[in-house]
């Protein structure tokens, strides 16, 4: 970095540009900028970099064509058996994460679907940022080792209650004040697994965990509990004492429940199954409130599954903890467990003192239930029955007492009137779009109006002051709905990873779990040839509308803003030019580096994570923006790499579309010296590649008390009526 900087130092001499001023902010930013880039980590995984992570007497293999998996073999005499598949989590299953952006784990998985080893390559979640520190993180992801796919694997459990990792269920120890981050973490992990293992380890008959069915939305009938009992949406079993103790047969649990050998024939338990995501079932069983409110807390593709039992036996057990994975009773699909937990309705309902049960018969309002949460990316298919298992555990001794575990199976499954079949385009992203309609709407909206606005320029620059309003308001909407809610500031990253995805033969699918970015992609892609630049920079960028807003509340307190002279002005302007082909240079040569360098962005700081992020980041983010309290908007115009390239795609444009007069630059000169951005040349003509499109100059050239050709015709106009009027009073006297 210091060669870097020396270079560049090397090439603002050979130009000739004063740097008495410049050396010292460049040495600040560099400084900064320096930490950042020693404290920064990501990239995306190449064969070199798998093959230092399992190195002999691994072999790591050729990437596969069909997934993004590398085979790991290891080297036994002459032999190389295949023991492994390694790969990264992001690649199959980009869940985000409490900060907005996923995990990426580097995962290795043996051929019988137990890990070999679990990394975590990159992560963003500010719990473990700050605070904590990362090595809570590293112990949690340890613990997976040896632990098996076809095992329920349940985070915050007590430790020391499931046993070895051969049983059924194994418990990873979660982390203290970072409940979520460890959920997302787990379900990262998971998702992503259990992708490799359906298509190279036959798991779940290889069918695939995205192109699943869907439950219908609005399909809703009104019916009673017997109805819905008839219509197959609830099911019911009920196991005798007989049962159970067939399921002991041959083992230590056998005989050892005496109420059970006195009474055979008698009930052990009674249990009814429902999915009351279905609307049949929810809007029938829930009140009105209490549905709006599981609409309202539950993603698009996640399912909420009843439970209700009496009997003997219950399906919680003493040590049930609200929020938590139930210990008693699992769920399975295919063979494969999926992860449900309590959805804690009741006590959340409570919380404000709505009147609430379930809409029961009147002989089960004693019935024990709860409600089971399984979100979208679990893979919980409607179109195959979900199966559930109840564990029941006998013990058999008194000091030191030996167990045994026996599951009684029943599944529910959903009637296909019920359900949408899958099809190929419903993949996970599909999801996240349909999660995210209202997003996307308001997205949308904002997008027309600022078509409108600068196709019909005139509705905001012909009547006085409306532009001096509207702007400032349209660029808090940027920076408060699409920047800090909606998470849509595009950044440098997105060219640098289709840059490397194409480099690699990488799919470019993983753009399409962000729908606000490929929405302003897209509209940007089409303005290029239309606008221009400037559409994106100067009012779709939240971290430019942050600045612009810092500005203009300066401008409101009358504090003075240093004006860079022409000259120097149009050198730094290249500076950006410079950082871009830099960083475009390491994300080809050095993946690893790549995240490192994007840093320059104040970006992800800022605005993903506004502000919450480790010191030496927000030191670089606040000191950019110090820098436009002196010098208007000055990250963006002189720094920006992602400004760089829009600049050079900006040149795609087929129009000079903001109006200009002969006069402008000769020899009227007042929109060059008002610009802020210093985009309009002493000939008055408009460098698009540097303009904003303010429309300030626009404003100017419709006002006839501003523009000065325009106040010229106005004077010549009133001295010709002056004139007139008088030959008209000679004439009639």
């Amino acid at each position: 970095m210091n060669y870097i900087t020396a270079v560049l130092f090397s090439l603002l001499e050979r130009l000739r540009i004063p740097l008495s001023l410049l050396k010292t902010l460049i040495a600040i930013l560099s400084f900064t900028f320096l930490l950042v880039c020693n404290l920064a980590q990501a990239g995306v995984m190449d064969k070199a970099a798998m093959e230092k992570a399992f190195p002999s007497p691994y072999v790591v293999g050729d990437k596969d064509e069909a997934l993004p998996i590398w085979p790991l073999y290891q080297q036994i005499s002459t032999d190389t058996p295949l023991v492994g598949y390694a790969f990264e989590s992001i690649d199959l299953a980009a869940i985000p994460g409490f900060a907005g952006i996923p995990f990426n784990l580097l995962v290795a998985i043996d051929p019988d679907g137990r890990f070999i080893d679990v990394r975590v390559l990159s992560h963003h979640e500010p719990v473990f940022l700050e605070g904590l520190g990362e090595k809570p993180l590293i112990d949690f992801s340890k613990q997976y080792k040896g632990v098996s796919l076809m095992q329920n694997i349940k985070i915050d459990a007590k430790p020391g209650l499931g046993g070895a990792n051969n049983s059924a269920n194994v418990y990873i120890d979660g982390v203290t004040k970072a409940t979520a981050s460890v959920r997302i973490f787990n379900q990262s992990l998971l998702a992503s697994s259990l992708k490799v293992a359906r298509e190279k380890l036959g798991y779940a008959k290889g069918r695939d965990p995205d192109l699943i069915a869907r439950i219908k939305p609005d399909l809703f009938e009104s019916m009673s509990w017997q109805e819905l009992l008839d219509e197959g949406l609830i099911v019911k079993y009920t196991f005798s004492n007989k049962e159970v103790e067939a399921r002991f047969e041959g083992t230590i649990g056998e005989g050892q429940d005496p109420e059970a050998l006195e009474a055979p024939d008698e009930q052990f338990v009674e249990i009814y199954a429902a999915n009351l995501t279905i609307p049949s079932v929810g809007r029938n069983l829930l009140l009105p409130t209490a549905w709006d409110y599981v609409k309202g807390n539950i993603a698009a593709n996640d399912q909420l599954l009843l439970i209700l039992s009496q009997g003997r036996y219950s399906f919680t057990g003493e040590d049930f903890v609200r929020g938590k994975v139930p210990e008693r009773i699992s769920l399975h699909q295919a063979e494969l467990p999926i992860e449900m937990r309590d959805f804690d309705l009741d006590d959340r309902l409570n919380l404000f003192d709505l009147e609430y049960k379930l809409n029961l018969p009147e002989e089960l309002e004693g019935f024990e239930w709860k409600l089971f949460h399984v979100i979208g990316q679990a893979g919980l298919d409607p179109a195959y029955p979900a199966e559930f298992k109840l564990n029941v555990v006998r013990q058999k001794g008194w000091l030191y007492p030996e167990s045994v575990t026996e599951g009684l199976d029943f599944k529910l499954p959903i009637p296909e009137q019920y359900i949408l079949a899958a099809e190929s385009d419903n993949k996970t992203w599909h999801s996240l779009w349909a999660g995210r309609t209202v997003d996307i709407a308001i997205l949308i909206i904002g997008l027309v109006i600022l078509t409108v606005v600068l196709v019909k320029h005139r509705i905001l620059t012909g009547p006085k002051h409306r532009l001096r309003w509207f702007r400032p308001l349209y660029l808090l909407f940027t920076l408060v709905f699409i920047g800090w809610y909606a998470q849509g500031q595009l950044s440098i990253v997105n060219i640098t990873g289709v840059l490397q995805a194409l480099v690699a033969g990488r799919s470019l699918e993983f753009f399409l779990y962000d729908p606000m970015t490929v929405l302003l992609w897209a509209y940007i892609g089409i303005t290029f040839f239309v606008w221009g630049r400037g559409t994106f920079c100067g009012w779709l960028c939240p971290f430019g509308a942050l600045q612009e807003l810092i500005g203009k509340l300066l401008a409101f307190l009358k504090l003075p803003q240093i004006k860079v002279s022409p000259l120097l002005d149009s050198r730094l302007k290249w500076i950006k030019y410079v950082v871009l082909a830099g960083i475009l240079i390491v994300a080809v040569v050095s993946i690893p580096l790549t995240g490192s360098v994007v840093e320059i962005e104040p970006f992800k700081t800022s605005i993903t994570l506004i502000f919450d992020r480790s010191w030496p980041f927000v030191l670089w983010a606040v000191v950019l923006l110090a820098l436009s309290l002196f010098v208007y908007k000055g990250y963006c115009r002189y720094i920006c790499p992602l400004g760089a390239g829009l600049a050079i795609f900006g040149k795609l444009r087929i129009f000079n579309w903001l109006p200009r007069r002969s006069e402008c630059g000769q020899p009227c000169q007042l929109c060059k010296h008002r610009c802020e951005y210093q985009s309009i040349e002493q000939t008055g003509k408009i460098d698009y590649d540097e303009c904003f499109q303010c429309l300030d100059c626009v404003e100017i050239y419709e006002s006839d008390e501003l523009c000065v050709p325009l106040i010229v015709e106005k004077r010549k106009g009133r001295k010709l009526k002056t004139r007139q009027d008088n030959d008209n009073i000679i004439a009639s006297s």
